[in-house]
Parts: C-alpha cells; structure tokens; sequence
C-alpha cells in the first residue's frame, strides 16, 4: 500500500489537468427532494441570492438527483428520475428553473445512480439499450454534465468505457464527475468496485473534471482537515477534490455540525489555495436555514473559503 501511494503521489503531477482545471472552490448543491409533503421545492433561492462581488450565484454547480436505469414491470427499458420519468409533469417547472440556473452561470447535471443499486448492471449488460436512453435524456435536458455515484460492483474497463464514450459524444466542456465515498480515494474502504486511484491515472484521467468526495456516513469525515489532508497526500490535486457532507441530520449518517465543517474548509482553503470546493446532500433542507432557508447553507460556505 505504501508503495502504491508513493508511486501515485509521484506520478499524479504527469497526468493532464483536463477539464476544468482551473477552477476550484466550488459550492455544489445535491437536489433529490424536489417534492417535500407534496410542495415543489423552487431553486429559485439560489438565483435570488446573488454574490455582490460578481453578481452571480455562490453555487456553482447543482447536481438533480437521483437518475435510475432499469426495466419496468412491462419489460420495457426506462431511465428515472427517482420513481418517474423526467418527462412527466410534476418536474416541468423544474426543467424551466434548471434552465433559468444554466443561465446565471450555474452548471447543473445528472446525477446518475446512487444507494439504489442496479443502473450501471443494466447499462452494462445492455449497453445498446441503455446507453442511448441516458445520452438522449442529457441532450433533451441540455444539461452540463453528469455525475457517476457508483454504488455497485463495475469494472474499471467498463467505467473507463463510459467515461469515454461521454466524451467523445458530448467534447470536453461536458463535465464528468464522480462521487466515491472519500476512503476509496485513497485505496480504502470502496462502493464501487474498481479502484479510483487507477482510474484517476489512466488515460480517462485527464476527462474527470473532479471527484465529489462523500467524507461521512462512516467512509470519512469533515470535522477536521485529517481525511482531506489524506486524499491530497496520495496524490490528488486539490482542486480535483470536492469535499462533500451531510448538510441536514436527517438525510444521512455522519452528519457534522455546519460550524464545525466550515471551520475545516477555512483551514483546508488555507492550506490549499485552489481547494475543489464542497457539496451538501441535499438541497431542500440544508443546514443551518433548513427548509425554510436552504441557501444559508451556500453562504456559509463562500464566506468560509473567502
């Protein structure tokens, strides 16, 4: 293990930056609750709520969560946005507010995947059905990019095989992220089966914009700089690490107080100045605002990597 983390840490300064290289601190919001006892829950706030130093949003990125592949009861193939069609009614006025956010500067992107297992064996094991499904749906819904949440068994052939065949379709100002738990970044506990630190130095490398890092539910935490530091040491540039919380106790395990958390991402942009930046799952009730002030949450966050 040493041994690999020597070479990777030797090696990782060889491989192109790729996309997006320049940017760091980012503020991503997960979006899986768009519905909360029946009420839409607006991403209005987050262009309503605009940084006077650029008169632009502080989130950069939204990820729309989560998107399923599958089969129905019929037989048939299908892609989800979690248990209905991203065509159907009830997520038109969030398609037209993904697009007023696309026009503020904001990137926003499918999230594909996650704790539901069974997406990627599908597109997998029938890629001619599935993977023209999920390519259809990103151009129907013009959107930036999308991140990998891969919560079962792949391949690193077969994650390499998406990763470039995105590319190729979609060019390089596409965004392809991926959302490990943090541990698997350096070669430690891991949901998706192929090692990251491989596929961070093969010749996909240079077309993953960065990793949401999931640094809780027991894989890592925020409440000091200790498992970030871990990552960088092993050879990741930081602002290919976004370090991602629990932004609510209710919607996870791990959950560090938001204090707490930008405490650490003051320290961490201090001593990384070009620090990828961090994400809340999720959205809709985000600490400390909660749901009747989710955007609190962004705030916070810019003003903590100021």
């Amino acid at each position: 293990m040493l041994l690999a983390l020597l070479a990777l840490a030797a090696t990782a300064g060889a491989a192109p930056a790729g996309p997006d290289s320049a940017s760091a601190k980012r503020v991503i919001y997960y979006y899986q609750t768009q519905y909360n006892n029946g009420i839409y829950v607006s991403l209005s706030p987050i262009w309503e709520t605009l940084n006077p130093a650029t008169n632009k949003p502080y989130v950069t990125d939204v990820m729309v969560a989560a998107f399923h592949l599958g089969y129905d009861t019929t037989g048939a193939p299908y892609i989800h946005l979690n248990d209905d069609p991203p065509s159907d009614p009830m997520y038109t006025t969030m398609w037209q507010e993904v697009a007023t956010l696309q026009s503020y500067g904001v990137t926003v992107r499918m999230m594909l995947g996650g704790a539901a297992q069974g997406s990627y064996a599908d597109l997998f094991s029938q890629w001619s059905t599935f993977y023209p499904i999920l390519q259809g749906t990103l151009q129907q819904y013009k959107l930036n990019g999308i991140d990998l949440d891969i919560e079962e068994d792949v391949t690193l052939a077969n994650a390499e095989m998406l990763i470039n065949q995105l590319n190729t379709d979609f060019g390089s100002q596409f965004l392809i992220t991926l959302a490990p738990v943090a541990s698997a970044l350096w070669g430690g506990a891991n949901l998706s089966g192929f090692s990251y630190p491989q596929l961070y130095q093969s010749s996909v490398g240079p077309k993953i914009a960065w990793f949401n890092g999931q640094f809780y539910s027991g894989f890592a935490t925020l409440s000091s700089t200790t498992d970030y530091d871990r990552v960088i040491q092993f050879g990741y540039p930081p602002n290919k690490i976004v370090a991602g919380m629990i932004a609510n106790p209710a919607d996870g395990s791990g959950y560090v107080a938001i204090k707490t958390v930008a405490n650490t991402v003051n320290s961490l942009v201090s001593q990384y100045p070009h620090f990828g930046g961090v994400f809340a799952w999720e959205y809709f009730n985000a600490a400390p605002g909660g749901i009747s002030d989710p955007i609190e949450w962004a705030l916070d966050m810019a003003k903590a990597m100021q």
